[in-house]
């Protein structure tokens, strides 16, 4: 039987792997939903601007390709999920809710306390309140999809990783023909 401390580890792994794995389909929606936009809302998503500040405060930005733009965006965004869905998998079982709803909720904070917090109090971005109403929809819409994948997911990994299922990447005792 797992301590406790290696519990929590294992559960801030799951975390991170379903974090990673919803930022997927948070980011398709984002890109979906930006295209629909008025045209005079279509500046870049938060997590250009976000990259893009960054990369113009350490004067990378000079020698960045539109690609490099593109996939330094990619990766600091499922780097973010990943990272806040490590803090979800360690917190989880604190958290009175199954895992869908308990992920949109943290999916919500997410957005709170980053886009009306930590983003404006750190000259990143400005708070939401300044933006469009339909962008912070966006942002928001999109934050209920990371929350509820990585809320499932999580629930999902969580039961394999603690034997509570049929812990298919378990070393079970039951060996399948063709790995004999």
């Amino acid at each position: 039987m797992a301590s406790p401390f290696q519990r929590r580890i294992v559960d801030a792994i799951v975390g991170l792997l379903a974090g990673i794995v919803a930022t997927g389909p948070m980011t398709v929606a984002m890109i979906l939903w930006h295209r629909r936009l008025p045209v005079q809302e279509r500046y870049p998503l938060p997590p250009r601007q976000i990259v893009m500040k960054l990369a113009r405060v350490t004067g990378l930005d000079k020698s960045m390709s539109n690609e490099a733009r593109s996939a330094a965006t990619l990766l600091a965004h499922f780097g973010y999920g990943g990272a806040i869905g490590a803090i979800y998998g360690a917190v989880a079982e604190e958290l009175p809710s199954p895992g869908i709803p308990k992920g949109i909720l943290f999916g919500l904070i997410v957005w709170v306390t980053n886009y009306l917090a930590m983003l404006p109090a750190a000259g990143v971005l400005h708070g939401a309140q300044k933006h469009p109403a339909r962008r912070n929809a966006l942002m928001i819409a999109a934050h209920i999809v990371w929350g509820a994948a990585t809320g499932w997911l999580d629930s999902v990994l969580r039961e394999d990783a603690h034997g509570g299922g049929r812990q298919p990447f378990s070393t079970a005792h039951l060996m399948h023909p063709d790995a004999r």
